[in-house]
């Protein structure tokens, strides 16, 4: 497993550059502040969802340099003996604050922030980027996909398709969190405990002499679960009537039947009514084949009769936008006791960042308990509060918006303090309902897949004043 190897090494090499540029300049102890976050909700949706945070952890609470990595170093004969003595003798003393997995999240978040040594802080923005923005991205693209089904099961059927076998194992964990019911990829249930399912291959039909001879050996090795596969030669003409034919013989339990190809819409209204017909209508119907969020609310439109559906290579891949663009920048440093707030200025206004140490407030109402908007304040600011609070619109800072009758709760939790684990990981079962239940006090306008209602993310006032005041100092 991935997670048993040492990746200290996993990392851009200017990252190692920088670290002994620190060294060298004698700035390896100054303390910095580094956020991570991001600039666009993919696939132009309403919400994000936080995943990776355990892989994270996992990391950093084994991150060191081994001789082989020292002896690497070496031999690349950039860096003194001195700054190879000091990794060997490396221990992370940083303090990390983060969102737990499975929160909805939104651009400019500081999702993740990290508070130590220069050269701690700063090596390890490779892997942080690495393991949230590809599982937060997997993550939404599975709760758009799930959201889609409206409440039939999401099996993850996208193993084969991943781009590594990494991206397999995360993939099918991230996929989880964001509501998959389980997944194809087995060593993720092993490793994880996302349930493991599937049915049968065409190969395994083709075994046979016949559908029947193929199912019914099946149905004879899975008496009491029998999921099979009738799309090899004909749906309707062969695969069905056989699976019937089966199923009438031995009876068991669970049965259902899976179509891999064709007209969805089509065959399964057909199906349906083959198996109604039989008195069989316990027998579940289930459908994979390149299908995504659009395509599965097309179907369910069309009124196909679908139980359940596996779904690959789009959701594993994240195909519709393969990016998630998480980024990780400084926005602080701490000279003679005291903090001083960094900003990054550029003629993209996108790419201005927040300074300062923040965290993330999200307002609720007091009655009906919906998510009304995020805050982004300082860390010191006490949370918001009073009869009334004014947030501009994120789309037009002209506007104003009061909201009124919440209540406030931080959004990020302490996870390591001065490079110790100060954090209980949740189950996995535990994030994922986490996920469901985060995700029930959003509205639904912004869940829509086109044009959702923009959530509101508003800095408080002391963290704009402060932003704009940067910006003219460095004007």
């Amino acid at each position: 497993m991935i997670e048993k190897l040492n990746l200290t090494m996993l990392t851009d090499f200017y990252e190692i550059t920088m670290a002994n540029g620190y060294y060298e300049a004698d700035m390896k102890d100054h303390v910095a502040y580094f956020d991570m976050f991001f600039r666009k909700i993919p696939d132009d949706g309403g919400y994000a969802i936080m995943a990776g945070l355990e892989q994270v952890i996992k990391y950093l609470d084994k991150l060191e340099f081994t001789d082989e990595d020292i002896e690497y170093l070496r031999s690349k004969k950039f860096f003194s003996e001195d700054f190879l003595k000091y990794l060997k003798e490396f221990r992370f003393t940083c303090d990390v604050w983060a969102v737990p997995e499975g929160t909805p999240i939104f651009p400019y978040e500081p999702i993740i922030t990290v508070r130590g040594p220069v050269m701690q802080a700063q090596f390890i923005e490779t892997m942080i980027l690495l393991l949230v923005n590809h599982q937060s991205l997997i993550a939404t693209k599975a709760s758009r996909i799930v959201r889609a089904a409206q409440g039939r099961p999401i099996m993850e059927f996208g193993t084969r398709r991943s781009h590594s076998t990494t991206a397999a194992i995360y993939g099918a964990r991230a996929s989880y969190i964001g509501g998959c019911a389980g997944t194809a990829c087995t060593i993720a249930d092993k490793e994880f405990g996302t349930p493991a399912l599937g049915t049968m291959a065409h190969s395994w039909v083709q075994m046979f002499p016949n559908e029947y001879e193929a199912f019914k050996a099946y149905t004879k090795a899975y008496p009491t679960n029998a999921t099979l596969l009738v799309d090899t030669y004909n749906v309707l003409k062969s695969g069905v009537p056989a699976a019937i034919k089966v199923f009438k013989e031995l009876d068991p339990p669970k049965k259902g039947i899976r179509i891999d190809s064709g007209d969805i819409a089509y065959l399964t209204k057909k199906a349906r009514k083959m198996l109604d017909d039989a008195g069989l209508q316990d027998c579940k119907i289930v459908i994979s084949n390149s299908l995504d969020e659009y395509i599965i609310r097309e179907v369910l439109l069309e009124g196909a009769r679908i139980d359940s559906f596996g779904v690959g290579e789009r959701l594993i891949t994240a195909k519709s936008e393969p990016v998630f663009g998480g980024v990780y920048k400084l926005s602080a440093l701490e000279m003679d006791g005291k903090m001083i707030p960094k900003i990054k200025i550029s003629e993209n206004v996108e790419k201005i960042t927040n300074p300062g140490f923040k965290t993330i407030w999200r307002l609720f109402d007091k009655d009906t308990h919906r998510a009304l908007c995020d805050i982004i304040a300082l860390d010191d600011e006490p949370a918001p509060s009073g009869e009334a609070f004014e947030i501009f619109d994120p789309n037009a800072v002209w506007k104003r918006k009061t909201i009124t009758n919440f209540y406030a709760k931080n959004l990020r939790e302490q996870i390591f303090k001065g490079g110790v684990k100060c954090y209980e990981n949740p189950s996995i079962h535990e994030i994922k309902q986490y996920c469901k239940e985060q995700l029930d006090l959003m509205w639904d306008e912004m869940k829509r897949f086109e044009n959702p209602q923009t959530y509101y993310v508003d800095l408080s006032q002391k963290l704009w004043q402060l932003k704009q005041d940067m910006i003219e100092g460095n004007k």
